[in-house]
């Protein structure tokens, strides 16, 4: 089974342009231009980091961290892949083969220079079965990728190498018409091997045991702290251009407590609740983030009562979406019509959402939840049964959890339901190993296509931790990225009868696509907010008086 990412041509990003947007007067607390003596930016932010190991990064709070302390061959900027280590791109007749010039003189934190060398290494590694990355998958594409993760090659004959400490080729098993946006995520970023020989496995699991290379390197994380900081990297190669000093990091788990701090000028960005974003809809720097980013339930289907596709589709019309929109998630949030969200591809003028679109498992049906549950609890012999939806311990998911345990029970009586809501790291780890009933997880777009999304339900895909194998969906997917990958009516058939397979199915519940209402201080300027992909690029900001 192969997991292209493959970004057609003809797919035009919606996402391409970020929308924020902002209401009521800035003259209030209007600053001035003058840029203050003191570039100090204080962040709040609503989870605590679960890795600095840019192989192994399975969540966008890390990734976003390791995106301003690291940098690959390109940085992502408005959603468009721009220079990084890269200096010149070649590319040959047939698209399969590109050849990368390396800036000279950047340095990794540990005083070690930057080379295609580094590359190599880390793509090695990242590939390679042993190291276990669940975003190995990406790298699908790159010649004998897919042969590697199958076990059939070894990971040193992966379609990567050095021809000097400046030059790095890279061959492809087939066009990739979106590689410089792939090239631009963490999982493509390089790495120190002496650092990683030297530390081994605690190798990113603090800011100690981490080298950098990017605008700022980390400090003060122990690898469980709810604090840390990024520190301008005087090593770096566009160090004039970084005007922050210094970024304080802090998790506040509480939206209340978050937006306390703000008030009193203690952080400077902060998230919000629905309750808050409607109170603050007009005051200055609020504004909402909308990313190609879903919140949707994952079922474990070695469990018995979720290998009923009767049982699974109950639960999917038990919980009334629009109101967990509005009302639990609020600032923008819409509900989901399928696992791919809005404002990912057109095809044909439309939205592939309005093509994929169906009621089918997305639809509020309390009548027809109770009717299917019944059907399938006689299949199995059973009168009832319970499970455990584990979520996040983030206020927003807590919320969330008991939304929907309450949507469940009381539209279907026979089904109790326990919420655990825990650290990301430890969700992530008890996800990957399959010791979950049902889990309330996301997906934010690596890159801008309906693949992005549906590839993660692939059965071999490491994503797909509750093991649906539908071998209808495979064949669709494999389809899409091989046969038909060039013929854009074909693929975007196939990618849509994809999405409305899984709907009926039911392996996941598709929930809502994320809004983010934040609260950003007026005197910063220059963030970037990328809608797919590494969200968050320090690079630009700096604050005036």
């Amino acid at each position: 089974m192969k997991f292209k990412k493959l970004l057609a041509t003809w797919s035009t990003l919606a996402v391409a342009t970020l929308i924020l947007s902002a209401c009521g007067s800035h003259k209030a607390q209007q600053s001035s231009n003058k840029p203050a003596t003191k570039q100090v930016l204080n962040w709040s932010v609503p989870n605590e980091l679960a890795t600095l190991d840019s192989i192994t990064v399975a969540e966008s709070g890390s990734a976003d961290m390791i995106n301003n302390s690291m940098e690959g061959l390109f940085v992502l900027k408005n959603n468009k892949a721009t220079a990084g280590l890269a200096i010149d791109t070649k590319a040959s007749a047939d698209g399969l083969t590109y050849t990368f010039s390396l800036r000279k003189g950047a340095k990794w934190s540990n005083g070690d220079p930057v080379t295609a060398h580094d590359f190599v290494f880390a793509w090695w590694r990242s590939v390679d079965p042993k190291t276990n990355s669940l975003a190995a998958y990406m790298y699908s594409g790159i010649k004998n990728a897919d042969d590697i993760l199958a076990g059939k090659k070894a990971a040193e004959t992966l379609g990567v190498k050095a021809l000097s400490d400046t030059k790095l080729v890279v061959t492809l098993d087939k066009q990739l018409l979106y590689l410089k946006l792939l090239l631009a995520d963490a999982r493509f970023f390089p790495q120190n091997q002496r650092a990683v020989a030297k530390f081994g496995k605690k190798y990113g699991t603090s800011s100690d045991t981490t080298v950098f290379n990017g605008p700022f390197v980390f400090k003060n994380w122990t690898g469980s702290n709810l604090s840390w900081k990024l520190v301008k990297n005087n090593n770096y190669w566009n160090k004039k251009h970084i005007k922050m000093e210094t970024i304080n990091f802090k998790v506040d788990k509480s939206f209340t407590t978050a937006y306390n701090l703000y008030q009193a000028n203690k952080v400077d960005f902060t998230h919000l609740s629905a309750e808050q974003a409607k109170q603050l809809a007009d005051q200055p720097g609020y504004r909402v983030l909308r990313r190609a980013q879903i919140t949707y339930m994952k079922f474990n289907e070695t469990k018995k009562e979720f290998q009923n596709k009767k049982i699974r589709q109950a639960i999917g019309y038990a919980i009334d979406r629009k109101q967990m929109a509005s009302s639990v998630a609020g600032g923008g949030s819409v509900p989901l019509t399928n696992l791919v969200p809005q404002g990912v591809s057109t095809f044909k003028g439309k939205d592939f959402t309005t093509w994929a679109k169906t009621k089918v498992g997305v639809s509020y049906d309390p009548k027809l939840a109770h009717k299917l549950l019944k059907e399938g609890l006689k299949e199995l012999g059973e009168d009832h049964f319970e499970f455990t939806l584990l979520g996040r311990d983030t206020e927003i998911s807590k919320k969330e959890t008991e939304f929907i345990q309450s949507q469940i029970e009381q539209t279907l009586p026979e089904v109790k339901v326990q919420t655990s809501n825990i650290p990301i790291k430890m969700q992530i780890a008890k996800a990957t190993k399959g010791d979950f009933d049902v889990t309330l997880t996301g997906w934010l777009a690596d890159v801008a296509d309906p693949s992005n999304f549906l590839d993660i339900m692939t059965k071999n895909n490491p994503n797909n931790m509750g093991k649906y194998a539908s071998p209808k969906f495979n064949e669709l997917m494999t389809v899409a990225e091989t046969s038909d990958a060039m013929d854009k009516d074909k693929r975007f058939s196939d990618l849509i009868a994809a999405a409305k397979l899984l709907n009926e199915d039911q392996p996941v519940v598709p929930l809502i696509q994320d809004g983010t209402p934040e609260m950003l201080r007026p005197s910063v300027h220059g963030m970037i907010q990328n809608t797919a992909g590494l969200t968050e690029n320090f690079r630009s900001v700096y604050i005036t008086e």
